[in-house]
Order: structure tokens, then C-alpha cells, then sequence
């Protein structure tokens, strides 16, 4: 008997994504048995002919997803040739095994990238902190949406990527998603590490990267002034949250800790120092390096105020640390209170360290870094601005110095 093979694309209007398109899927009978499958591309249902099975118009889209199409019907004809040739039936399960065997083992960028995060997950407050989770999480977001923008797929096969993948991936960051240079660039490095624990895995054999040169340009990093730190920190507050928030952002405005090591700081993090005095030992939870920095009068002040806090005493925690979006809302409203015109973050608190507190008083950059936890100095140098009063401070000193060695040579 004559085998009777049909092929037909139809889109399912019933598997609609989120962009209002509809998949296109692939219907191969042979005998009367039926075998189903999308063909990953995806279509307005006005831009479909039902009657041509194919993509109206003559646009590059059309054309391209048709051309896969015309593609996809050489490779049915292809495995029926190839059955024939082996004088194997010509049945639905030996047409199934020969279309999708070839694709059984290509690795897929999405997938990749969502084990990578699935991992990674798993080992947050162990080895990464949430913060890190959350940016890859938001990388991966953006490549999935890039994907369906640029190719019509749900993913992408690892071993199809190029430069021109990357450099196309930078533009829509940039254009469609208007990020700035720098989180553009950020977001395409963290693809980058995914790539290079495929790379590592030996999963490809070429790195896409090699030509990427993306740079992240140097931004001034905000801090407040003495005189605004000392409005904040002086302001009276009928809102008891509000002072809470207030409290632990001056905190670390006077230690330097960044949210994620306030929210954990223990009592057994509190030591002697070698002064005799009493210090923060912590890790940093970012990159793990050693942070030692001596308790200055307010954090010390601030400490004992919430020593009996219930949230302190019930989780082992030095302050009462809340959310870094609800701390971040609350300091909004702080700053407005104040009259200062900044717009006040967490991280702001960090920066105030390194600049008003500290660099600004004579501290050596050197001590900035390793109260920190740096682990260079270039790093110290994007939050430390050294100020123009500070300046005038130390020429002035050098004047004077000159001023008496001019006087002893002439006298």
C-alpha cells in the first residue's frame, strides 16, 4: 500500500503570547496518524493565509519565516528519502525520530542561562548575595524579550551565536529598553559570564565575545554633605518608622556598610579592636573580603538605642533593618522632610562615608579602602570625591609650610 504523507503549518491562535502573536505549528500525518509540533516561529494571525499555509506580504519577516518554512518542508521530504533509503517503514514514530534526533542534543541559551539562575538561587546567602540573583534574573528577562523581538523564538541555540548576536542584544538594550551605557553594558557582561561557563563546558566551540568591547564609563557617585548629614541626622521625626530608617541609614553613613551587610550584622560581629575600642569584623557579603572598621560615638549611639528592639533580639541582628525598597521609599520622604533636594538612597549612605566622613577628615584613602572592604584602591576611588574644601584645606597647610621655609632662608 501507497504511503500517503500530508504536510501542513497552521497558526494556533490558542497558544497567543504575550505580544498577540500566534505560534506556528507543524502538522505531519502519515497514514492517518498525526504528529504535531511548533516550528518555534510566531506570527500576527492578520499576516497569516490560512489557504497558502505561509505569511502574507513580501516583507523581510515574510520572507524569512517563510523561507524556514520551505526549510522545514525539505527536511520532512529529506527524512522520507532517508527512510526509504534504509528500507525502514515510513511511520510517524520513524519520522519523529529523524526530525528531532538532530536537535536531541543542541543546548539552548535559555535554558542554560535559566539553570544557571536555578543554581545560583540555591547557593544565595552562601555564596551569592540575593542582589547578584536579582541582576541576572533581570539579564535574563531582557535576553528572552530580545529573542522573540529580534528572531520570533522562545530561544536560541548556543551554537548559532555570533558577535552580531551580542553587538544586536547591546542596541535593544540600549534603544528598546533605553538603558544607559553603563547598565547596558553590565547586563550584556552578565550574559557574558554565562557564556563562559559554556565555553568552560566545552558546549561551544567559538566565544562570541571575543571581539565585545563594551565600557562602563566612570559616573560621579552622590553623597551628602556635612551639612546635610547633620540636618538629617538632628531632625526631629514625629514617625516612628521613619526614625527607625533614619537611624540605620545614618549608621551607615558613620560605618560604611552597604544594605545587605547592615541587614545581617550580628552581635558576634561586634569585637575589641586593636585599639582597645570596640570594631565591626564582618565579610562582605558582595565579594567576601575582610571589612574591620572601628565604631565611631554615633554607631555606637545607635547600637545601644536599639539593643532591646524585638526584631534585634529575635533574629540576632544589630538593627532593625527593613526592606531595601521600603528603606529606600522611607528615605525619600526623609530627604523631602529636610529641604534636601537629593534624591536619597541606601547605597548614598556608603558613598557619605567615604567622602564626608572619612576622606574629607583626614582619613588615608588606604584606611577608606580596607574599612570598606576593597580590594583595590580604584575601587575606593569611584566612591571617594575628594572635596574642593578639602583642597583649599590641604594647599592651604602647604602655604604655610612654605611661607616658614622662605622666612628661614631669608632670615
Amino acid at each position: 500500500m501507497k504511503t500517503k504523507i500530508t504536510l501542513h503549518f497552521y497558526a494556533k491562535s490558542t497558544k497567543m503570547n504575550s505580544n498577540g502573536k500566534s505560534p506556528i505549528y507543524v502538522r505531519l500525518t502519515i497514514n492517518g496518524k498525526r504528529l504535531e509540533f511548533s516550528s518555534k516561529k510566531f506570527v500576527e494571525n492578520t499576516k497569516w493565509s490560512p489557504e497558502q499555509a505561509k505569511m502574507k506580504g513580501n516583507t523581510e519577516e515574510a520572507r524569512s519565516i517563510n523561507s524556514y518554512l520551505d526549510m522545514m518542508r525539505s527536511k520532512v521530504m529529506g527524512a522520507e528519502l532517508q527512510l526509504l533509503h534504509k528500507n525502514e517503514d515510513i511511520s510517524i514514530e520513524n519520522f519523529q525520530s529523524l526530525l528531532f534526533n538532530e536537535d536531541k542534543n543542541v543546548r539552548m541559551l535559555v535554558s542554560v542561562f535559566q539553570d544557571h539562575n536555578k543554581h545560583m538561587k540555591e547557593l544565595v546567602g552562601k555564596k551569592y548575595a540575593s542582589g547578584t540573583l536579582q541582576r541576572f534574573e533581570v539579564t535574563l528577562n531582557h535576553l528572552q524579550n530580545f529573542i522573540m523581538w529580534k528572531y520570533n523564538l522562545n530561544d536560541y541555540r548556543l551554537d548559532k551565536l555570533d558577535f552580531a548576536f551580542i553587538t544586536d542584544f547591546e542596541f535593544y538594550l540600549r534603544t528598546v529598553k533605553n538603558c544607559s551605557n553603563n547598565t547596558a553594558v553590565k547586563y550584556v557582561r552578565n550574559f557574558r559570564k554565562i557564556i563562559n561557563g559554556c565555553l568552560n563546558n566545552d558546549w561551544i566551540e567559538k566565544n562570541p565575545f571575543s571581539k565585545y568591547e563594551g565600557k562602563v564609563y566612570e559616573i560621579d557617585k552622590e553623597f551628602l554633605t556635612e551639612e546635610e548629614l547633620q540636618k538629617i541626622y538632628s531632625k526631629k521625626l514625629n514617625n516612628a518608622r521613619l526614625e527607625q530608617v533614619r537611624d540605620i541609614f545614618i549608621f551607615c553613613c558613620f560605618t560604611g556598610l552597604a544594605y545587605v551587610d547592615v541587614q545581617l550584622l550580628r552581635k558576634d560581629h561586634i569585637g575589641i579592636g586593636i585599639d582597645g575600642n570596640r570594631w565591626i569584623f564582618k565579610n562582605r557579603q558582595k565579594t567576601d573580603t575582610k571589612s574591620r572598621i572601628p565604631l565611631l560615638p554615633v554607631a555606637e549611639e545607635l547600637i545601644e538605642k536599639y539593643a532591646e528592639h524585638p526584631k534585634c533580639i529575635n533574629e540576632d541582628r544589630i538593627l532593625p533593618v527593613l526592606s531595601n525598597q521600603k528603606m529606600n521609599s522611607y528615605l525619600k520622604e526623609i530627604g523631602d522632610v529636610c529641604g534636601i533636594q537629593k534624591e536619597i538612597t541606601f547605597h548614598m549612605a556608603r558613598h557619605t562615608f567615604a567622602t564626608t566622613v572619612t576622606l574629607t577628615n583626614g582619613v588615608p584613602i588606604e584606611s577608606v579602602s580596607k574599612m570598606l572592604g576593597h580590594k583595590n584602591l580604584r575601587t575606593t576611588q569611584h566612591y571617594a570625591k575628594v572635596l574642593d574644601r578639602k583642597v583649599s584645606e590641604d594647599m592651604a597647610i602647604l602655604k604655610e609650610k612654605l611661607s616658614i621655609k622662605t622666612i628661614s632662608k631669608s632670615s
